[in-house]
């Protein structure tokens, strides 16, 4: 195999890129209850009969994070403390675990949550452990992490044994590293158990926020100096991006009618999720490897939301900062839910970084002179900073990919990510 770190030659002209567009938070705004960011909408409408859920409280701690390298913390950090303070009352220390669903009254619904909404949990956390400008978000984010370490160990589904990986990975110690090491082999061992001819996947079906898989193992194997372990992570992922690249060359994920092996392809419903899910996993082999195809496979993904797709419609509203909840056989779905606009916002902000170290490997004059891609805010009081943001974002991006520190239809009662929370 040929070395992982060796960039490749560039093959030409780079493909057409889809535009960058100023940050909006009007559709996030809409969304956000009393408690944080309420799950589902009708329409642009948000739909209080649902409450909130872990899930979609701790993606949006992690977009408020990204979106203050540009818009500076104080546009954001009431909602990121909104955020935080959820996740501190969904923790439930006479076990271990965060519950997950919250009525709009506050009450919380049911026992603990799944193991998916607890890795997600502990991402957002690592995320603001080691993003927060706020040293006592860090702090407080830092201590609850800890509190829900030992149950960590104990959970059972890959894709939450992958976040928890990334989040051991993003906010390290001794036990955390310990963690990670741990979880990550039990991925590998997986991968490498279940593989079959033609079929490298770890499970059955090929269903949801696939790329999160390999992103863990690209990411550990980097970190851990396991060669092999790294591999396999982008061997997996490439064959990712080959199966869900259309004829034409646009980003075609799996719908949410699944793809067992052996079977057909579910074309539709085609779910935000598995975009960006994609994206930060090419995202990490791209800082392990330095290889284009990673980044022109990033980029597709993000296309995806701005209508390179399957029926060539726009699935989100840049100046709203929303998404709707995926792409049906119609056409676009119109509810915008939390997941879907999560999903918008994160991929746009990974692309604008992305993009801006680009800029900043290539051309550092030009691109700090500029302030790399547009910046620029739809919030009060972030025009006059976009240009350092993009600074700071180029900067924190580059700080942390050399470091190896990487981030990462459907009626109003059926949400894009309701069988896995």
């Amino acid at each position: 195999m040929r070395d992982a770190r060796q960039p490749e030659a560039d093959t030409g002209t780079p493909p057409r890129r889809a535009p960058l567009h100023p940050i909006s938070r009007r559709h996030l705004a809409a969304l956000t209850g009393e408690y944080g960011i309420l799950q589902h909408a009708s329409g642009s409408q948000a739909d209080p009969a649902h409450g909130y859920c872990v899930d979609d409280v701790a993606r949006a701690l992690e977009v408020d994070l990204l979106h203050a390298r540009v818009l500076r913390w104080a546009a954001v950090s009431d909602s990121a403390w909104r955020s935080l303070r959820y996740l501190e009352d969904a923790f439930d220390p006479a076990i271990g675990r965060f519950r997950n669903f919250r009525a709009i009254d506050g009450a919380w619904i049911g026992g603990p949550g799944s193991d998916d909404s607890f890795g997600r949990a502990m991402l957002a956390l690592a995320s603001a452990i080691g993003a927060a400008p706020d040293p006592e978000m860090a702090a407080r984010a830092d201590a609850l992490f800890d509190l829900a370490l030992p149950k960590a160990a104990r959970i059972s589904s890959p894709r939450a044994r992958a976040a928890v990986v990334l989040a051991c990975h993003e906010a390290p110690n001794a036990a955390r590293k310990i963690l990670m090491r741990t979880l990550a082999t039990d991925l590998h061992v997986l991968f490498r158990s279940y593989a079959r001819p033609g079929w490298p996947w770890p499970e059955q079906e090929l269903t949801y926020e696939n790329g999160l898989l390999p992103r863990a193992m690209i990411v550990a194997g980097n970190a851990l100096g396991a060669t092999t372990m790294l591999r396999i992570g982008l061997q997996v992922l490439d064959w990712l991006i080959d199966v869900q690249t259309s004829e034409d060359g646009h980003f075609s994920p799996v719908g949410n009618g699944w793809w067992a092996h052996g079977g057909i392809k579910s074309n539709f419903d085609q779910q935000p999720i598995e975009a960006t899910s994609l994206l930060l996993a090419c995202e990490a082999a791209l800082a392990a490897t330095g290889k284009v195809r990673y980044r022109e496979a990033m980029e597709r993904s993000y296309a995806w939301f701005l209508g390179e797709n399957d029926l060539r419609v726009r699935i989100a509203s840049p100046v709203r900062g929303a998404s709707g909840d995926g792409l049906t056989p119609r056409g676009r779905n119109t509810n915008e839910g939390a997941e879907s606009t999560l999903m918008w916002l994160m991929a746009a902000e990974h692309i604008r970084a992305s993009r801006s170290l680009e800029a900043l490997t290539t051309s550092p004059a030009i691109a700090l002179e500029s302030g790399g891609p547009s910046t620029g805010a739809s919030h009060p009081g972030a025009g006059a900073s976009s240009r350092g943001g993009a600074v700071r974002a180029m900067r924190d991006t580059a700080a942390r990919t050399t470091s190896g520190r990487l981030k990462g239809s459907i009626q109003p009662s059926i949400q894009p990510s309701d069988a896995h929370r």
